[in-house]
């Protein structure tokens, strides 16, 4: 059997995050995501451009993580919006860390967590 690159690694750690994120939205409540296979391939690069850099830096404070998620959604047009809309590409998480409710700031924890147990050291 081949041995899976770097790439391939990232991208199964970024669908058992995305598991994980589908999990904890079924648990509050919220519209449930799709399954890795049906994400559209923005929210597929966004999840493993967040993984990666989870990776990269183990020890960031959760905040970075969020700073990197709005970094990667607003460089690829989305804006704040008081709802969250993929067709007009608004958020109402696009703010700072700080301004973000409890259950939104669990999300970057269950990303780091994630990453940490389950993909370790790629």
């Amino acid at each position: 059997m081949a041995r899976l690159t770097k790439a391939q690694r990232i991208e199964i750690c970024a669908r058992v995050a995305h598991e994980a994120m589908r999990a904890y939205k079924i648990g509050l409540g919220e519209d449930v995501l799709p399954v890795w296979d049906k994400l559209s391939d923005d929210l597929r690069a966004a999840t493993i451009a967040g993984v990666a850099y989870r990776l990269k830096n183990p020890n960031a404070p959760l905040s970075a993580q969020h700073d990197q998620w709005m970094a990667e959604r607003m460089a690829t047009g989305w804006r704040k919006g008081k709802v969250k809309d993929a067709k007009l590409k608004t958020h109402p998480s696009l703010i700072p860390y700080e301004k973000l409710q409890e259950t939104e700031r669990r999300k970057d924890a269950l990303i780091a967590q994630v990453v940490g147990a389950i993909c370790g050291k790629l």
